[in-house]
């Protein structure tokens, strides 16, 4: 099995680098078989979104923060850790923003989130599958999580938890004021949904695909990139589908 490693910048994630890469020799991404990635969640969706061209698997382990998509750190055995990993496959979400000066678009793993940019709240208008769903929302922001990345700003948001094989996608409210006991909608995977900025003049909204910022967006686009499926591995028993679990038993 060939590898390839990744690092990100925090001091024992390029301290793992070194010694893993003396261990275990080291390809170049073009011909290994697995990307190793050594850092945080931040990190993997790095890794992730630079393997949407050649959809090699990506096996990380934690030298960062949270590390929810992240396996155990251990040096020894990784081979073998290897070949007993499970995949999970995992789609990313299209955010299409439209600017003053154009269009950006992005792919996420974890969440789209839109937010006020100022103290004055955001006024969005929201749409699901051509139809408007919600004539005026007035809030700190509004996000689509994905199942993987439902556990984290949406869960923190109060949205749902969605099982890893779960077929959808959580839409779910920031600080909403109006109406104030909105808590979201779970919506089927497929659902292109149309977010629209009201009054952007006035109440500037940004939109992040995880952590890539657009800002002074006009209305954002969002729908699951059904083309795109990507391969993480994990060591048997830690899987994400079991984390997932794990996390809604937390008090």
């Amino acid at each position: 099995m060939k590898l390839a490693f990744t690092a990100s910048a925090r001091p024992e994630a390029q301290d793992a680098l070194r010694r893993l890469r003396h261990t275990y020799g080291e390809v170049g991404e073009a011909e290994a078989d697995v990307i190793v990635a050594l850092g945080g969640d931040g990190h993997m969706l790095d890794t992730l979104r630079r393997r949407l061209k050649d959809r090699k698997p990506v096996y990380g382990m934690n030298r960062g923060t949270v590390g929810f998509l992240m396996n155990d750190y251990h040096e020894a055995d990784l081979m073998e850790r290897l070949a007993r990993a499970e995949p999970v496959r995992i789609r990313p979400l299209v955010a299409r923003c439209e600017t003053a000066v154009g269009v950006v678009e992005e792919r996420a793993f974890n969440e789209v989130s839109l937010l006020r940019q100022t103290a004055q709240s955001a006024k969005l208008r929201i749409s699901v599958d051509g139809a408007v769903r919600m004539n005026e929302l007035l809030c700190d922001g509004v996000l689509i999580a994905t199942p993987a990345g439902s556990t984290a700003y949406n869960f923190s948001a109060h949205g749902p938890i969605l099982p890893i094989d779960s077929r959808l996608l959580a839409l779910t409210p920031i600080s909403a004021f109006r109406p104030r006991r909105w808590r979201g909608a779970l919506l089927p995977h497929r659902a292109h949904v149309r977010i629209d900025v009201l009054e952007p003049d006035r109440r500037p909204v940004s939109a992040s695909a995880d952590n890539l910022e657009t800002r002074n967006v006009l209305a954002v686009e969002i729908h699951e990139d059904q083309s795109a499926s990507l391969t993480l591995l994990f060591d048997p028993g830690h899987a994400l589908d079991e984390r997932v679990l794990h996390e809604q038993f937390i008090v």
